[in-house]
């Protein structure tokens, strides 16, 4: 990070004399094009819950649901997932406290605040620290109208009900738009009418050894979640060329249960902070500057509250507080009939916990104060060579990674990244695509640092960073009425961190990565369109860990596939079915805690009417069948409740009804 420093201070002087010119700020809008995925709507779309995980997972082939609770859920992306993919939140970092990811990053911001998400899968970004195997990039909303608010009220099975509003206004110099939201649920079943405590149980009944897992008698039916949240974000118009934008982000969860985990959570609280100052038309040597920095942090505190162990052996809680704050100074410029992106992008990480027994801190530190700092150097480049778009970057990393244990080493870590990309139009219907490019990611305090409570080290502080070699290939074809596109891909990992279950630490094994993922639309009628995706990866260990046989990579969702027919009756009425499908696991990590999963497929039903010109109603039902499945399965490094070795499985919801009322003035 000092070494970004005085590219910063330079950075902020140019910007500290900016004239005024009488030029509009340019909107950015992201086009969806072959090598990224575009979500659009998700506030007006998502109302089912606050879950983004779950709702991505329903839209997206290539991303996989990692079900830990009834909201808190993670995501994989093309076979990888925790930091191997990188997920920001408008335009800012944010980390969770817990080493188990009880609250991944993608869980601290709300779908109901959420304009559109952008997945680029790949090692094709340079601006952002950590991108390894893909960009998550989250955008909340905006102001759009002079002024207009928003009432939302949902019911849904299991007791579930949220409530929550938002009010914006957009002047010619100043607009703003704030939120808030409370929502809570009981335990969801399965379909074989389980719930969390019932499934904790069905596992201990086979595997005794798990008994201090169970849910205590007086907690057996308390309820899964409570989630409050708020948002708020201000505008300002400097000038005609220079806009101020300001976001703030809070959540506040309480008794979040985590049935197949050891520990459940008493309180999930973050914040983010994320200061941007854009201006364009500068100069000669400024097409457009971005001045953008955030500040977050995360309080966890996780133990045995709701279960047998604090009854039997007293109460265990390990409490986690993570933080990180950073910033990116970046200029564009045009040159030689393409453009140019230029800038410093640094970054400061604190991750701390400790454990506590019956309230009475144990002196031992789960990650004692890993500090990971970054400072980088990166560009971009684009240009057009006729019918050919080329887009090509560079990144140079310098990154540290310490802790307060005097007995374990620090480790520095040095990178470059980079791709070369295009998009040939081959006419105006047909376009293929071609990238190559290599990234890096280094170890996180966990994988390097982590103890148990008894002080034995899970974290290997040898570890060496990964690194992505990786080449794809697309094409997309429109028809009259229809859209078609393919995508496909190879990615060698170097040094690919792997949890080792037989040493019980990490260590780094090459490996390789392959997949292919199709979309496509249909329109029937001007009433009817279909949608499909479907994507499949395979992933193998190019040497079984120490100790072991298998080669599988961990967490390789089989082949799924998501198709809808939507049908638009007119501007008051739209109704869409849908379904998620996968075939079975059958090439699974069986020496770090998979299990061979049933395959499933599952419909979903949601009606939208405007019940008035202000009021809108939403009724929809998940699972309609009531299938009993289950999607994600388990590994071993998330320290899960395990009965001789073999982690628990948790099943999907069951059918669950909602019905969402929003109303507008």
């Amino acid at each position: 990070m000092k070494k970004a420093i005085p590219l910063i201070a330079i950075s902020l002087a140019v910007a500290s004399s900016l004239y005024a010119q009488e030029i509009e700020l340019d909107s950015v809008e992201v086009e969806e094009k072959l090598t990224a995925t575009v979500v659009k709507d998700v506030a007006g779309e998502e109302v089912r819950s606050a879950d983004l995980a779950d709702a991505l997972y329903k839209l997206d082939p290539d991303i996989q649901l990692i079900r830990r609770s009834g909201i808190a859920n993670d995501i994989i992306l093309r076979g990888l997932r925790k930091d191997n993919i990188n997920v920001w939140i408008e335009g800012g970092k944010i980390y969770g406290g817990c080493p188990n990811r009880m609250d991944p990053p993608i869980s601290h911001i709300l779908s109901s605040n959420v304009d559109r998400v952008v997945i680029k899968e790949g090692p094709y970004d340079v601006e952002n620290f950590g991108t390894h195997g893909g960009l998550v990039e989250i955008e909340t909303l905006a102001p759009k109208k002079r002024f207009e608010g928003e009432l939302d009220f949902n019911v849904g099975s299991w007791d579930y009900h949220k409530v929550g509003f938002k009010i914006s206004a957009k002047g010619d110099k100043v607009g703003f738009i704030v939120g808030a939201s409370t929502e809570s649920s009981g335990q969801y079943k399965d379909g074989d009418g389980k719930t969390l405590a019932e499934q904790v149980d069905a596992f201990a009944d086979i595997y005794p050894t798990a008994d201090a897992q169970r849910y205590s008698t007086m907690y057996h039916e308390m309820k899964a979640f409570k989630k409050d949240a708020a948002m708020a974000k201000l505008f300002i118009d400097i000038a005609n060329n220079q806009e101020l934008k300001l976001s703030y982000t809070a959540n506040r969860s309480n008794d979040i249960l985590y049935p197949n985990s050891k520990m459940d959570a008493k309180r999930d609280a973050s914040d983010l902070l994320n200061i941007k100052y854009s201006a364009v038309n500068i100069g000669e040597f400024s097409k457009k500057l971005d001045i953008e920095f955030y500040n977050s942090w995360v309080d966890h505190p996780m133990g045995t509250y709701f279960r047998n162990a604090s009854m039997m052996m007293g109460l265990s809680e390990n409490v986690m507080f993570s933080r990180i704050y950073g910033g990116r100074v970046k200029n564009s410029i045009d040159l030689f009939s393409g453009e140019l992106a230029f800038g410093v992008d640094g970054s400061k990480r604190r991750w701390e916990g400790h454990y506590v027994y019956n309230n009475v801190p144990t002196g031992v530190s789960s990650i004692n104060n890993a500090i990971t700092q970054n400072g980088a150097l990166f560009l971009k480049y684009i240009k057009s060579f006729g019918a050919l778009d080329a887009e090509a970057g560079m990144r140079y990393d310098s990154t540290s990674v310490s802790n307060d244990d005097p007995t374990v080493n620090d480790n520095d870590y040095y990178s470059f990244s980079g791709y070369l990309n295009g998009i040939y139009h081959i006419d105006n219907t047909l376009r293929v695509f071609a990238g190559a490019g290599k990234s890096s990611r280094v170890p996180d305090g966990k994988e390097l640092y982590f103890q148990m409570k008894t002080g034995m080290y899970v974290g290997n502080p040898n570890l060496k960073q990964v690194s992505n070699y990786e080449v794809d290939l697309g094409v997309e074809k429109d028809f009259e009425d229809a859209t078609l596109k393919f995508k496909s891909f190879y990615s060698k990992l170097k040094n690919f961190i792997a949890y080792n279950m037989s040493t019980e630490t990490y260590e780094n094994v090459d490996a390789k990565l392959y997949g292919f993922s199709v979309d496509a639309t249909y329109s029937i009628n001007d009433y009817l369109y279909t949608e499909f995706g479907a994507a499949y990866q395979r992933g193998k260990k190019d040497r079984p860990l120490a100790g072991q046989r298998d080669t599988d990579l961990p967490n390789i969702l089989p082949l799924k596939a998501n198709a809808a027919i939507n049908y638009d009756y007119d501007d008051t009425l739209s109704a869409k079915l849908s379904s998620v499908m996968a075939k079975g696991w059958n090439n699974y990590d069986a020496d770090n805690g998979e299990q061979k999963i049933s395959g499933y497929a599952i419909f979903n039903l949601k009606i939208v009417k405007d019940i008035t010109k202000r009021l809108e109603a939403t009724f929809g039902v998940d699972n309609i069948f009531d299938r009993t499945y289950a999607i994600t399965n388990t590994y071993a490094d998330m320290i899960l409740t395990s009965g001789g070795g073999v982690p628990m499985l948790l099943n999907e919801p069951g059918r669950y009804y909602y019905c969402n009322l929003t109303y507008r003035f």
